[in-house]
């Protein structure tokens, strides 16, 4: 899998925590040990480095940024 791919999949988790947090006070890493464990804060460290890379490469990966508007 492309690391493209694998970054887009772990954005999705980190939005879908979010939206847990706001809406039903309840997060992800109650599941994965709390958040002090180790798991979890390696998942959470994984989530922030697929946004860094994500903005530093979104413009050439993105078909919709790099296509021609349409009239």
């Amino acid at each position: 899998m492309k690391l493209h791919n694998v970054t887009f999949i772990l954005l999705v988790i980190g939005g879908l925590n979010w939206l847990l947090v706001g809406l039903l006070n309840w997060d992800i890493s109650q599941v994965l040990g709390g958040q002090a464990s180790l798991v979890s804060k390696a998942v959470y460290v994984l989530v922030g480095l697929s946004a860094v890379y994500e903005v530093v490469t979104h413009k050439a990966n993105c078909k919709e940024c790099t296509s021609a508007p349409s009239v």
